[in-house]
């Protein structure tokens, strides 16, 4: 058994900077950071676009930036919320730079703010297209300066320790040595990202599986609103199935058009704001395109932009295209849409406490009523920043009566039982993924929603019992949370009676 006081499972902006902030504070306290991975593997490390912040208060301000949001959420955020989060903005940024985060500057010595769907200002702080990776090399850095931080690679939660409702810690399997081991802590934080494997065409990293969620669900915490998964619009059109590159949108902001195959510019068809208009419209106006013309993606047109700029703003993206033969002065780059990004969740309230005592989740396996039914671009780095403040500052400054784990924790065996075929997890996961996209896509439709959910339900059966029979592998794991978060997506899916933001479900 590792006993330990804080508890974090995920090692992306949201658990790093927790870590961090709770080990300056009680440099005698044991903080554990345990983490399927490599640690630099997270959401974190893949967003390219940045920080929604508001940084110029002539040109902009707080209250522009909450109307955005509000605007893009489609009456579901939370209005309290959208306050705090975006008008404590500017202070979690001058905290990343004071860890060494590097942010693009102009000439003058301003931030380069980009502008993206859904803004109606320039305010997007970024390192070139890089923003995550950039962001997740600070921390990191920071987080190995801390003698009281253990950072545990290729350690994968389980399950929640929990008893009365509240939360005693986690237990964890091993990759390497296949062994379970027992995690006890005072408080536990899940910060585990999104879901996006669910998918299979996506632009979130193979580690993105939903499990933060589903142990929380097996521990019967609240989990609120996950029909409204967002679709990024121009995910690298390739044909093979797995993560795609994502073409951030600020390549539109920078000027570029989507064009069907035959050169319309069609965006204008569907929204006044046309290529700018918010993630939801654009992914749902590329989806009727293509079911329109049968083809197989849509395209970004850059030919008109002046080359040098969008080099130096944008030199990852203009790498991978030339890698593949697209030489963006005179190719158009071929985009469809890839689930993106999750805007529900486990439901925390404004400290990022769940349901379960003792229990917190931040970052995007967290809903804090910030996003609504739709997530503002680039808003996830700030959210993430900002909860794991809040979570900090709660935990600092409140005597928390503990309560105590009655009994005896199980040590789990893991080697006396068969190993479950590999062939045979990877064939129901591409049946699962092949499930989800066609049934609870960009658009649902009604009839096809009950016949998926049984079909879930029917291998939720089958894989918990293999579970109970064989040795557990992390394989076998994330296929069971990631059939888990598809049942709970169709369910909310069905239960949702109104289309609203990157919902939308129709009569067929």
């Amino acid at each position: 058994m590792i006993t330990t006081n804080y508890l974090i499972i995920g090692s992306g902006v949201a658990g790093l900077t927790f870590a961090i902030k709770i080990a300056e504070r009680f440099p005698d306290k044991k903080i554990t950071i345990i983490t399927k991975a490599n640690e630099d593997e997270s959401n974190t490390k893949y967003a390219q676009g940045g920080i929604a912040v508001v940084t110029d208060q002539t040109e902009d301000s707080y209250q522009k930036h909450i109307d955005d949001t509000l605007i893009c959420g489609d009456g579901l955020c939370d209005v309290e919320v959208v306050k705090m989060v975006v008008t404590e903005g500017p202070k979690r940024l001058k905290e990343l730079i004071s860890w060494g985060a590097k942010f693009d500057k102009t000439s003058k010595g301003n931030f380069d703010l980009g502008k993206e769907g859904g803004h109606s200002q320039n305010r997007v702080v970024h390192h070139k297209d890089q923003t995550g990776y950039e962001i997740e090399r600070a921390i990191l850095e920071q987080v190995h300066q801390k003698e009281n931080i253990t950072v545990l690679n290729h350690y994968f939660a389980i399950d929640l320790i929990t008893q009365n409702n509240s939360c005693f810690g986690a237990y964890a399997l091993h990759e390497k040595t296949n062994e379970v081991f027992t995690f006890q802590a005072d408080f536990t934080v899940l910060a585990t990202g999104g879901i996006g494997h669910l998918y299979g065409h996506t632009t979130n990293p193979v580690i993105a599986t939903g499990d933060g969620i589903a142990i929380a669900f097996r521990a019967n915490a609240k989990i609120k609103e996950m029909e409204f998964i967002q679709f990024h619009p121009t995910a690298l059109y390739e044909s093979s199935p797995g993560s795609k590159f994502l073409i951030s949108e600020a390549v539109r902001g920078f000027g570029a058009y989507l064009r069907t195959k035959k050169g319309h510019r069609f965006m204008m068809d569907y929204d006044e704001r046309g290529d700018l208009a918010s993630r939801d419209i654009v992914s749902q106006s590329i989806n009727l395109e293509l079911k329109k013309s049968e083809d197989d993606c849509v395209y970004l047109d850059c030919t008109h932009l002046d080359l040098d700029r969008f080099i130096k703003h944008f030199p990852m993206i203009y790498e991978r295209c030339k890698s593949i033969g697209i030489d963006i002065a005179k190719d158009w780059i071929p985009v469809v849409p890839a689930q993106h990004y999750l805007c529900g969740g486990i439901t925390v309230d404004k400290n990022g406490k769940t349901s379960i005592k003792d229990l917190f989740a931040c970052g995007e396996c967290s809903q804090t009523g910030l996003h609504g039914a739709n997530r503002l671009a680039s808003n996830s780095l700030l959210e993430a920043l900002v909860y794991s403040d809040k979570i900090y500052e709660y935990l600092a400054t409140n005597s928390i009566k503990k309560n105590t784990f009655n009994g005896i924790l199980t040590e789990w065996k893991n080697t006396d039982k068969p190993e479950i075929q590999f062939n045979y997890l990877v064939k129901i996961k591409k049946e699962l993924q092949f499930l989800m996209r066609e049934n609870a896509g960009i658009v649902r439709f009604e009839s096809d929603l009950p016949k998926a959910k049984e079909q879930l339900s029917n291998w939720q059966n089958e894989i918990q019992e293999i579970c109970n029979t064989h040795q557990i592998s992390v394989a076998l794991y994330e296929l069971l949370n990631m059939i888990t978060i598809g049942s709970l997506i169709v369910q909310h899916s069905i239960e949702r009676k109104d289309n609203r933001g990157g919902f939308m479900k129709v009569n067929h």
